[in-house]
């Protein structure tokens, strides 16, 4: 395709990134996103928080929503994307990297539901009440509090994301649930060896069942390292749509955009307050090492990745369902 032919096509399709995990208190954040032509984006408000600080932070967009209203839009169903892109506003879906904000009761779920979250990740990291992480020294797989957890989920209609489970517990979750499953924001293991990056045996079993995987441009989890670029994030897709399909792709870029040392310590840290904790080997991030690849630094990047598909030999069809067709298709299953 032409060069306008490629603005055009990513102008007019619906993009959503499933994992951002910004700074929501820095002004450039949202203008990066909007300068991007993000239609929505599944915004990370949990770590490591428990009832009350999760309460504080959903407390906080509501304040945004108002402020913003000329730019931001809550999402509470597929339609809200649409409307979104639409009236020309980026889209903000409330998501959790852990579930640890319902501590030890299910009916917090509807709750939560019932506050605008639509996408719970099940662990991060290590072991919480419902399942073990992907860092964790040993994974037992679902508790029995974990499989009444993926129960009451499918039952309200929130999006399961399994991107930092366990193996086993992920594969557990992807055979239980009704709904399909998401890794938000993950590559394949065999693709780049990492535990955070997704085994061949589960991506084969996410696509059986309906779910999407959204590449992710964080540089640990590509074959370049930190030294990685927007090809090396080009490759994870291609290689996720030879493993999957192309029905089956999305994008989760894992964006980090101005987030302070304070920030880094806090999800390194062992349950989010040991560091320097076991998982990481005692070594903590620095604020001031790149974790997005060169060339996709930021929101306002991300029509490159367009162009740069469209340079790979990749159709208008396919380039659509990666920017955001194939989240929409999942959503629309699961936020009903």
């Amino acid at each position: 395709m032409s060069a306008a032919a490629v603005t055009k096509l990513y102008r007019d399709s619906i993009v959503v990134d499933a994992l951002n995990v910004s700074n929501w208190d820095s002004p450039r954040v949202f203008e990066s996103v909007r300068a991007g032509g993000v239609t929505a984006f599944n915004a990370t408000l949990v770590t490591w928080e428990n009832y009350l600080q999760t309460m504080d932070h959903i407390d906080a967009w509501r304040r945004r929503f108002e402020s913003e209203a000329d730019r931001l839009l809550p999402v509470r169903c597929a339609d809200d994307i649409v409307r979104a892109k639409r009236e020309g506003k980026v889209g903000v879906i409330l998501g959790w990297q852990n579930a640890t904000p319902i501590e030890n009761d299910l009916g917090r779920l509807a709750h939560f539901h019932g506050l605008d979250v639509r996408i719970i990740q099940l662990t991060f990291h290590e072991r919480n009440l419902i399942g073990n992480g992907c860092m964790e020294r040993r994974d037992d797989g679902l508790s029995n509090f974990g499989v009444d957890a993926v129960r009451e989920m499918n039952r309200v209609g929130i999006l399961i994301d399994l991107s930092h489970a366990g193996d086993r517990t992920t594969l557990e979750t992807i055979e239980l649930s009704e709904a399909p499953v998401a890794f938000t924001h993950a590559n394949a293991r065999s693709w780049h060896d990492h535990r955070r990056n997704k085994t061949d045996e589960a991506l084969r079993h996410l696509a059986e069942r309906g779910g999407v995987v959204g590449a992710t441009g964080y540089n640990m989890f590509l074959r370049g390292g930190m030294a990685s670029t927007l090809d090396d994030y080009v490759d994870a897709i291609e290689d996720l749509v030879q493993r999957v399909g192309i029905d089956h792709v999305g994008i989760g870029t894992d964006f980090t955009q101005d987030q302070p040392q304070a920030f880094w310590d806090y999800i390194g840290a062992q349950q989010g307050t040991k560091l320097p904790s076991t998982f990481y080997d005692g070594r903590a991030r620095r604020a001031d090492r790149p974790m997005a690849p060169r060339g996709l630094e930021t929101p306002d990047k991300l029509p490159a990745l367009a162009q740069a598909l469209s340079d790979r030999g990749h159709d208008a069809g396919a380039i659509a369902k990666i920017l955001g067709d194939n989240w929409m298709r999942l959503l629309r299953q699961v936020w009903t």
